[in-house]
């Protein structure tokens, strides 16, 4: 485990973006954290290391967006209105899931227990007095 301690947005884009320079494709990445703890912040800053330059916001409402980058793809879920795993396995979560060129990032990790695989990097943020406690797992 590694613990970071973030005190702007900035320093939690800079994290998210040096986790997404060290991926390779086939990584799981599961965010938990309440509201506003920096998910997306986190997420945007992997984006960015991945190659992506434009916009990515949380698909809340469409529970997955996919990105091309380099190596394959970014498949980034937003878990917050789910109950249980079943539904991502509805939509297709199995095919970026099982492929070695896809990074998946969940937000609200927590709400989808069920479906996490063994090999996955798990991230928890959280608000703390002077900003915000990161810890790596």
């Amino acid at each position: 485990m590694k613990e970071f301690i973030t005190h702007t947005p900035e320093e939690t884009f800079a994290l998210g973006e040096n986790l997404g320079k060290s991926c390779h494709g086939g990584e799981v990445i599961l965010l938990l954290g309440n509201l506003g703890a920096g998910k997306t912040c986190f997420t945007q800053g992997i984006a960015y290391g991945l190659g992506i330059k434009g916009k990515v916001n949380s698909p809340t409402f469409n529970l997955m967006k996919v990105y091309k980058i380099k190596t394959g793809v970014l498949c980034h879920i937003d878990a917050y209105r789910l109950n249980s795993g079943n539904d991502l396995i509805a939509i297709g979560l199995d095919d970026y899931l099982e492929k070695k060129d896809a990074i998946v990032v969940i937000e609200w990790a927590e709400r989808v227990k069920d479906i996490w695989p063994k090999n996955k990097i798990k991230v928890e943020i959280k608000n703390i007095k002077d900003g915000r406690k990161i810890k790596i797992f």
